[in-house]
C-alpha cells in the first residue's frame, strides 16, 4: 500500500526520524526519508541525492512485480541487506549489516515513519499515490 500526503515533514523532523533508525538499529549502515514523491527529506552521509536516486530505482523494480505498489521491500546479499518501506506518504530506505533481523529493522522504519507521520495525521491530510 503506497500512500503521499500533500503535506512535507520538516527536514528536521526528517533528521530526528533518520536518528531514531540510527539509534535503535546496531547494524544500520545508512539510511534515508523521503517524501510519497521520491525527494530526499534526510539521508546518511552527504550525498542525499544518490540516496533518492536508488530508493526510487528501487521502488520502481519492486512495483513492476505486481498491479500494487510493493509496501515494503527487502533485499539480502552476501555482503549486506536492503529494506524500503512505504507508510502514510513517506518512504524509509535502510542499508545494514548481512544479518539483521528483518522484523525488526521493518518494525522500526514504520515507527519512525508513524512519528514523522504524526502531526499530518493530527491535521486530518490523507494520501494519494506516490513513490
Amino acid at each position: 500500500m503506497a500512500d503521499a500526503a500533500t503535506a512535507t515533514p520538516t527536514d528536521g523532523s526528517a533528521a530526528a526520524a533518520l536518528a531514531f533508525l540510527t539509534e535503535m538499529s546496531p547494524d544500520l549502515r545508512g539510511a534515508a526519508i523521503l517524501d510519497g514523491e521520491g525527494a530526499v527529506l534526510a539521508a546518511s552521509g552527504e550525498d542525499a541525492a544518490a540516496w533518492g536516486e536508488a530508493a526510487r530505482a528501487l521502488l520502481a523494480a519492486a512495483d513492476l512485480a505486481d498491479p500494487e505498489p510493493a509496501e515494503q521491500v527487502h533485499v539480502g546479499s552476501e555482503s549486506g541487506e536492503v529494506f524500503a518501506l512505504r507508510h502514510e506518504g513517506l518512504v524509509a530506505v535502510a542499508v545494514t549489516e548481512r544479518f539483521a533481523l528483518a522484523s525488526l529493522m521493518l518494525f522500526d522504519m514504520r515507527q519512525a515513519l508513524r512519528d514523522l507521520a504524526q502531526p499530518r495525521r493530527e491535521d486530518g491530510e490523507e494520501g494519494g499515490g506516490g513513490v
